[in-house]
């Protein structure tokens, strides 16, 4: 089996997770309790398998968490989170890199095992609780599937507001009005039926409008 890095800061499940991974035929575990020891290891064994816990690690966002991951392009990812994982963490982490694993610490050791196993041959696997949530969004895939018509304009708008830039900030860099900007970005969350940014962010991602790499670290 390849060399799994073990990134767990809680004692009980990184020692519950290294009975796991030795009872699969893991023979080398190696461990990170930070992101710059994470990214250290992954330089030496770009192709390891990563068991990381997201909710207890050092990462400033889900961003930063996603470029670490495609700087090391040969290595799989097992994610292990809280039960109270956000939905929002689910939908954005599997719609941006759908090759990541993703269970929770309440499922049983079978789909814990299962996950492992999985992960040897670089195959995605989500829990039956994690696949319930993502099935909830189905709606919002449709969405995606059939896209809705942003004019040339609004896509820009779309792509300035995903990389964080307020409506000020949108406005001086494009050298259009404050109000210009305001009624775009109206126009573009009523066409795309959502309330916020995270969603609008996970139209932009799904429909290729904006890349995460492009996030500031």
């Amino acid at each position: 089996m390849r060399t799994c890095i073990l990134a767990d800061n809680q004692f009980i499940t990184s020692e519950g997770l290294y009975s796991v991974l030795k009872s699969r035929g893991a023979d080398i575990i190696l461990r990170a309790s930070k992101m710059t020891e994470l990214q250290e290891k992954l330089r030496d064994t770009p192709d390891a398998i990563v068991i990381l816990d997201y909710s207890l690690f050092d990462f400033s966002s889900m961003q930063q968490m996603l470029i670490v991951k495609a700087a090391s392009p040969k290595s799989t990812w097992l994610l292990f989170s809280d039960e109270d994982i956000d939905d929002f963490f689910l939908r954005y982490v599997t719609a941006t890199d759908p090759t990541i694993s993703i269970v929770l610490k309440s499922d049983s050791r079978d789909e814990i095992a299962a996950a492992i196993d999985n992960a040897k041959y670089d195959i995605p696997y989500y829990s039956e609780t994690v696949e319930h949530i993502i099935d909830s969004e189905s709606a919002a895939e449709d969405t995606i599937d059939n896209p809705i018509n942003l004019t040339a304009s609004e896509k820009v708008i779309l792509h300035e507001i995903a990389k964080g830039k307020t409506t000020k900030e949108i406005a001086y860099d494009k050298n259009l009005s404050f109000h210009t900007v305001n009624s775009h970005r109206k126009n573009i969350f009523r066409k795309l039926g959502v309330n916020n940014l995270h969603e609008a962010i996970k139209y932009a991602i799904r429909a290729g409008i904006f890349d995460v790499a492009e996030y500031y670290i």
